[in-house]
């Protein structure tokens, strides 16, 4: 996206459309043409972000947008392969023994929309306080659903954790972001949690018990300021896995092996 250009396509002999700023791996078909382009408001209701986020992501090259009276457009095939490349990149590791790759889909989302948390914020590491948001926004998780029996107001949680860590305000840069010591350890302990749970897979259920442990963070405050325990936590987990057993799919069968 980086060199852009102007390009007079011809429709008809009569008729042509000026457009400007296409990159040139990108040239519209014909059947491009006749898709109705999305607004950056409705690419970002679609991927659960806010409207600056996917600006952002156009900046960085890592979504496809066309620029069309002075405002971004995008196709839904654009949106789509822009989902697909952020499963393939959190689902790249050193190998099969490598923790995230035992994570589940969910799980390697909830990362992803950590990160898209991070730099929503201005901050320059993703922090448990990142995952927890993050966590709460993936609501079908069981992480969320946990989170939602005991009465946790996403709102609540957000409101605290602006307080404790207010935005940044500078924009940080291009680079990637790395997770925070803390960050870190809470990943580890997740993945302790799944072990000493017997599970095979890394799911968001264990993230929130991951954070729980890590109970000197951010997010180890502010959950437990709202009432969450580790042991509270752990039970319902239980339960809410037992339950999705009975009633359907369970978020342990959708792994993707790398």
């Amino acid at each position: 996206m980086s060199i852009c250009y102007s390009r007079r396509l011809q429709i008809t002999s009569k008729e042509s459309i000026l457009f400007s700023n296409l990159s040139i791996s990108s040239i519209l078909s014909r059947e491009t043409l006749m898709e109705r382009l999305l607004t950056t408001e409705e690419v970002a209701e679609l991927l659960r972000i806010d409207p600056v986020t996917v600006r952002r992501l156009v900046t960085r090259g890592e979504l496809i947008a066309y620029r069309i009276a002075g405002e971004y457009r995008f196709t839904l095939a654009g949106v789509k392969d822009f989902v697909e490349n952020q499963r393939v990149v959190v689902s790249m590791g050193p190998g099969p023994n490598h923790p995230y790759a035992r994570f589940t889909e969910r799980a390697r989302k909830v990362l992803s929309l950590a990160n898209e948390e991070a730099y929503r914020y201005n901050h320059d590491g993703v922090g448990t306080e990142h995952v927890l948001l993050a966590i709460m926004s993936e609501w079908e998780g069981v992480g969320a659903r946990v989170l939602n029996r005991l009465e946790v107001q996403p709102s609540e949680v957000r409101k605290q954790i602006e307080t404790l860590h207010p935005a940044g305000k500078q924009p940080v840069g291009d680079s990637q972001l790395v997770m925070t010591q803390q960050g870190k350890a809470s990943i580890e302990l997740a993945v302790q949690e799944a072990r000493s749970l017997g599970h095979h897979y890394i799911g968001t259920d264990h993230l929130l018990l991951g954070l729980l442990r890590e109970e000197e963070s951010l997010a180890g405050q502010v959950l437990l300021k709202s009432g969450v325990t580790l042991e509270k936590a752990r039970e319902l987990v239980k339960q809410v896995l037992a339950e999705d057993q009975k009633t359907s799919k369970p978020e342990s069968e959708q792994r993707v092996e790398s």
